[in-house]
């Protein structure tokens, strides 16, 4: 019945697609007969005794050259007619649309955890290298307009997920833009667009997990977003003041960052969320995992506290690299050397989740601002130096030096992964030695 339903469909008059099947049709006929004639031709001294007609060489390319040209003009047509719905909703050159559908069919895995504005560095910087990335986002965010939203309407923090959801998307694109807008004035001051409408999308499709699928499809998204969890998790952080001596305990992430004081254990609750089951899968079947860049307490941490994150990540047989921040925060990192963020990471969720370390040895005063204060690399001789590879190379933008450079990034990213799977133990890199 549906068979018989479809075929009624497709002989609809004025479809556009009868006409040049019957053209495509004649063209192939036309190719066969031609060939048919030039097979008697070779024939022709075994069948010249039988009287078998013949027909010149002549003839019979010109009739292989009409049925080649019917042909394509029926496939030319055949594709525009059957593809013209699709084109308008397909942003830019198909060329484009087909060059990214084949880019994330192929490629390496690379999943990147985190969340801010940190972890779409690596994100932009992979693009060109393949299609299949994963993002995998925290959801523990309470500041700003994510904040609000989550107050007010009771859904998941969309901000970080906006955020790298816009990182893997085309930069150019008017939809991209207008997801990243963000309102200045009456209600809606502060709330960026994208925040309203994966929002929206939630309340819409019931879930935020489909809402995601829905806004990636809408962007054309290279690569998929997911959250570390789709549980309503806070974190909460012992903070340890420089006028007191008994620890305080600060719930909520913007709190944390404000309390000023040295955080000496985080946690979230409840303690038992659960991780997105499509983040672990995307752990498991990676070959490189990015743990950052972003902020380690309120971006990196908080996935990797959700039950189930830090075990894939031991499971998993990827190639796993841990990415230190380029400047130390205030509220989070002041004085920290990237020993003692490593230090930080393995208070909490213990050793061997990751093999390297990769952080940046440039620390230029040009456009750096006078607040920033750049993480020096771990003293010499230090005990993180015998549990893992560590690598420092130039990965500053120099517009913002506080930031990574996404191109610099991932080229040295992409070289250590190399080096580890074709055996060797890669030297101390400097910039000259990267890809």
């Amino acid at each position: 019945m549906n068979l018989a339903n479809a075929l009624q469909k497709w002989f609809t008059v004025g479809l556009g697609v009868k006409r040049w099947l019957l053209l495509l049709a004649l063209g192939i006929g036309i190719i066969a007969l031609s060939l048919a004639f030039a097979i008697l031709e070779l024939a022709q001294p075994t069948l010249a005794a039988r009287s078998v007609p013949s027909i010149g060489w002549l003839e019979i390319g010109a009739g292989v050259f009409v049925g080649l040209l019917l042909c394509g003009i029926a496939e030319i047509k055949l594709s525009r007619n059957i593809l013209a719905p699709y084109r308008k909703m397909v942003q830019g050159r198909v060329i484009d649309a087909v060059y990214r559908h084949s880019m994330t069919q192929k490629g390496i895995k690379v999943v990147a955890v985190g969340g801010g504005t940190g972890l779409p560095s690596v994100l932009k910087g992979m693009k060109p290298y393949t299609g299949n990335i994963t993002a995998i986002v925290t959801v523990a965010d309470d500041g700003g307009s994510s904040g609000r939203l989550r107050r007010e309407l009771g859904v998941l923090p969309p901000g970080d997920l906006r955020n790298n959801i816009a990182a893997l998307a085309d930069d150019e694109s008017l939809m991209t833009q207008l997801f990243q807008y963000r309102f200045n004035s009456g209600d809606l001051g502060g709330h960026a667009f994208g925040n309203l409408f994966i929002s929206a999308l939630a309340g819409v499709t019931g879930s935020l997990e489909k809402a995601l699928i829905e806004t990636e499809r809408v962007l054309n998204i290279q690569g998929s977003v997911l959250p570390a969890t789709l549980e309503d998790v806070t974190l909460v952080a012992n903070v340890r003041l420089a006028s007191k001596t008994r620890l305080l305990t600060v719930r909520g992430e913007s709190n944390i960052t404000e309390a000023g004081g040295v955080i000496e254990k985080l946690s979230v609750e409840p303690a038992d969320a659960e991780a997105y089951r499509g983040s672990v899968q995307a752990i498991l079947h990676a070959d490189i995992i990015c743990l950052g860049p972003g902020s380690l307490y309120t971006s990196i941490l908080p996935n990797m506290l959700v039950k189930g994150i830090a075990e894939a990540l031991r499971a998993t047989s990827a190639y796993k690299v841990y990415i230190c921040n380029i400047a130390m925060q205030p509220g989070e990192t002041s004085g920290y050397t990237v020993a003692d963020h490593v230090l930080a990471l393995e208070r909490h969720i213990g050793r061997g989740v990751f093999q390297a370390v990769l952080a940046n040895n440039a620390y230029p005063s040009e456009n750096a601002g006078a607040n920033t204060r750049y993480v020096q690399p771990a003293p010499e001789n230090h005990e993180i130096l015998q549990r893992y590879q560590v690598h420092h190379t130039d990965l500053v933008d120099s517009d913002r030096p506080w930031r990574h450079d996404p191109q610099k990034l991932v080229r040295a990213i992409l070289w250590l992964s190399e080096t580890e799977r074709s055996g060797g133990t890669p030297p101390k890199m400097s910039i000259a030695q990267v890809p």
